[in-house]
């Protein structure tokens, strides 16, 4: 490491690279991932160990069990969304990176089920979650909370559209609720879908995030590049 520079990204070590995720940029404050489908950001009642979390605590400890160096949780994404994730290597870079959060930009991308009426625009509802913990639209606004989600369509075919996301709330599930609310929900999405077969994955995407060092604070621009899978369904 440079000892000019403290904060300069580190080299990966294969020996000790996390299955499951991809590197994207490592220094003494904060720790930048591509997250593949289907695994965890963190545990759950059921899983402990398949998770980002646990990984990149192995990872940051390079295999030694006793080495107190550790990773801290900013943000998260679901289980089947890939993309760029964020952890901050103290708990006060933690607090620093969550307390702005609402003001980094964050771009997804999503192939719906369909085509879009408009092709560029803002979808805007209020979202409550009921006894199952699932999302919901409403109208009451003393009971959901206010989402909104600007989005492009990118290109389109018969059956699919891709489309370019700027999340402009941070509710849970948003994405996926609002594009189903309006009949195009994001492929693959088996809670608020339709249910269509043949389809490997959940076709969302967290492609970039824009932060301010917690360090330096100067900004700074996570990408991951959109699954070839995406561009697969829509080639059908």
């Amino acid at each position: 490491m440079n000892q000019d520079n403290p904060r300069k990204a580190k080299p990966t070590s294969k020996r000790h690279q996390p299955r499951g995720l991809t590197i994207i940029y490592e220094d003494e404050d904060i720790l930048v991932v591509d997250k593949m489908s289907g695994l965890l950001s963190m545990s759950n009642s059921k899983t402990r160990d398949r998770t980002a979390y646990f990984a990149l605590n192995n990872y940051v400890r390079k295999g030694n069990a006793k080495s107190r160096k550790r990773i801290f949780i900013v943000h998260r994404l679901d289980r089947d969304t890939s993309g760029v994730l964020v952890f901050a290597k103290s708990e006060a870079n933690k607090r620093y990176l969550q307390d702005e959060w609402k003001n980094f930009s964050k771009k997804y991308y999503a192939v719906v089920r369909g085509t879009l009426a408009e092709k560029e625009g803002i979808l805007s509802s209020y979202l409550a979650e009921n006894a199952v913990h699932k999302m919901y639209s409403t109208e009451d606004q003393k009971l959901g909370k206010l989402a909104r989600t600007g989005y492009k369509v990118l290109q389109e075919s018969k059956k699919y559209s891709l489309v370019e996301i700027d999340l402009l709330t941070g509710r849970k599930n948003q994405i996926r609720v609002q594009f189903a609310d309006i009949g195009c929900p994001v492929a693959g999405d088996k809670v608020y879908g339709d249910g269509e077969k043949g389809i490997k994955r959940l076709t969302l995407h967290a492609g970039l995030i824009k932060i301010k060092h917690p360090h330096t604070k100067e900004k700074k621009t996570f990408e991951a590049k959109i699954p070839s899978y995406f561009q697969y369904l829509l080639n059908k």
